[in-house]
């Protein structure tokens, strides 16, 4: 019995927050519900991996699970419990942020927390509006663990977050859960290894295009607007004389 405990506290230790694999493997759904709701609910989370796990999580509640992942997942647990988990940790983030304001974001500069990280998620907010914004961050990694509670902070009615939020949450983690339970029943097993990284990576890169867009846009306007002031404040030639 003490070398099971032995053998499974160190499994747990041995885990990676980062590979998908090796949370649905060590915690099953749990793992899945937990990294969903800790990553739109507590903002720390925002490094956990919140796309790829859902699309592993998809194959995982395929026919080709155990080949791939090594466990077997329930896919109307999945469709049910994960959208909710997702709704539940952004109403949370909502609350946090409404109840204690800016301050909630009041720390250092780190490796990790990034005052910018703040600001893209209010950008994103005053750009498309609190109901688009609520929606589309869910598909930005980073954005949709700060924009709930840039939401509250924002005096965003919670009902009317709850809304979009339902919303919001129901589509990104259904839709990527289908995809992966879709892939894995069309693709033969034999070759599947060859497209999983291929759609996860194109995942991200879906996820990450529209910030990567607003960044090169911003690089651009800071360029245009230093080349204008450069220009304005250049000294005058003097006349020439004839």
């Amino acid at each position: 019995m003490d070398h099971e405990q032995t053998r499974a506290s160190t499994e747990i230790l041995a885990v990676n927050l980062l590979d998908p694999k090796s949370l649905i493997g060590s915690f099953g759904l749990v793992g899945v519900y937990t990294v969903i709701f800790v990553e739109t609910g507590l903002f720390f989370g925002f490094f956990l991996p919140g796309d790829s796990l859902l699309f592993i999580a998809g194959i995982a509640s395929s026919s080709v699970a155990e080949q791939l992942v090594g466990a077997k997942l329930s896919f109307p647990a999945l469709m049910v419990g994960v959208p909710i988990m997702a709704i539940a940790g952004a109403q949370l983030g909502h609350f946090l942020g409404a109840k204690f304001g800016r301050s909630l974001f009041d720390r250092p500069e780190s490796r990790i927390f990034k005052a910018q990280y703040v600001e893209k998620a209010e950008h994103y907010f005053n750009k498309f509006g609190p109901a688009k914004a609520v929606v589309l961050a869910r598909f930005i990694p980073v954005v949709r663990a700060f924009l709930n509670p840039v939401a509250g902070i924002l005096e965003m009615p919670a009902k009317k977050f709850l809304l979009w939020n339902v919303i919001g949450g129901v589509v990104w983690t259904d839709s990527i859960l289908l995809l992966g339970n879709r892939t894995a029943g069309v693709i033969p097993p034999s070759v599947i290894d060859r497209y999983v990284l291929p759609v996860i990576a194109a995942i991200v890169v879906i996820s990450v295009l529209p910030m990567l867009i607003e960044l090169v846009r911003g690089i651009r306007g800071r360029r245009r607007a230093a080349a204008e002031t450069e220009s304005t404040d250049a000294p005058e030639e003097p006349a020439t004389r004839r």
